[in-house]
């Protein structure tokens, strides 16, 4: 019965919320994959449903947070991967429906690695990858050439790499948890 309810509401309202989805996203697959995402979420918060408008405005509310979440992921997913190649398989992980927990914890790693690094160069990548400043305003920010910025942010980020492969060892090896 409920599986013959959900059918007849999934046709219903397919077509009509592939086009609201359609218009805020350019690639039908990622439409078409926020569809299926908004539909499943909505299925998870039926219980939460109060008719305090129609269904189909409760289910584009649903998408709203679903385009979003796409958004955020793609933006992280291109940052990450620009910037620090070797994660693309952690941030995979971290793009599952478990993705907000998975990407506080991606987070955190991140900042554990770079409290693991040299201030220096802890700081050169804050400057450089979360403030988002060029090489040219990091050398006037520091004193030095946007050159010797440049050396400094690849070794800053081999450092980074070092540090996050050796806790993605640590991590891997450690002994299960019987607690």
């Amino acid at each position: 019965m409920k599986e013959e309810v959900l059918k007849k509401l999934y046709r219903k309202y397919k077509v009509r919320l592939l086009n609201f989805i359609s218009q805020k996203v350019e690639r039908r697959e990622d439409a078409e994959e926020i569809l299926q995402d908004t539909f499943i979420s909505a299925l998870d918060s039926l219980p939460l449903f109060r008719c305090q408008s129609s269904f189909y405005t409760w289910l584009c509310a649903i998408a709203r947070h679903e385009i979003a979440d796409f958004y955020r992921k793609k933006r992280l997913k291109t940052i990450v991967f620009s910037r620090f190649p070797q994660l693309q398989k952690i941030v995979s992980r971290a793009l599952s429906p478990e993705a907000a927990l998975e990407a506080k914890e991606l987070e955190g790693e991140v900042i554990l690695c770079l409290k693991s690094l040299s201030e220096g160069y802890a700081r050169i990548l804050r400057l450089k990858y979360i403030d988002g400043l060029s090489y040219q305003e990091i050398g006037r920010k520091l004193k030095v050439s946007a050159k010797a910025v440049e050396s400094k942010v690849f070794r800053a980020r081999k450092a980074f790499a070092q540090s996050w492969q050796s806790r993605a060892y640590l991590t891997e090896n450690l002994p299960p948890d019987h607690s």
